[in-house]
């Protein structure tokens, strides 16, 4: 009878793992691609802001938010840099992801090898 109970133990503890495991990677996955909305979102609000195409900066961000499943929680233009949070919650849980794009900064060397 022992031998049975402990059997049922490690299959209930195994399960338990398991599942646990799933929800983690689940979560990354869930992570990654809120990450990617959000890159996306401030991308179309910086073109916007660059004049690159038509529109509203954040109200461009918001229709790429949606279109995936997201909400922009917040999009700040300075320039022509755009800055946004979007939000999509995992389950219970809030999740939110941040990103930020614009023009390239100016040419100044830095990061560059040394000229001869």
């Amino acid at each position: 009878m022992s031998g049975t109970a402990l059997s049922v133990g490690a299959l209930a503890l195994t399960a338990a793992l398991a599942v646990g495991c799933a929800s983690v990677g689940a979560a990354a996955a869930h992570a990654i691609r809120l990450s990617g909305v959000a890159d996306a979102a401030a991308l179309a609000a910086a073109d916007a802001a660059s004049g690159a195409i038509g529109g509203v900066p954040c109200e461009r961000a918001s229709e790429i938010a949606e279109r995936a499943g997201a909400t922009l929680a917040a999009c700040v233009i300075e320039g022509m840099i755009a800055t946004v949070r979007v939000d999509d919650p995992f389950g219970l849980l809030p999740a939110s992801a941040r990103a930020r794009a614009g023009p390239p900064a100016a040419m100044t060397g830095a990061g560059l090898p040394a000229s001869s």
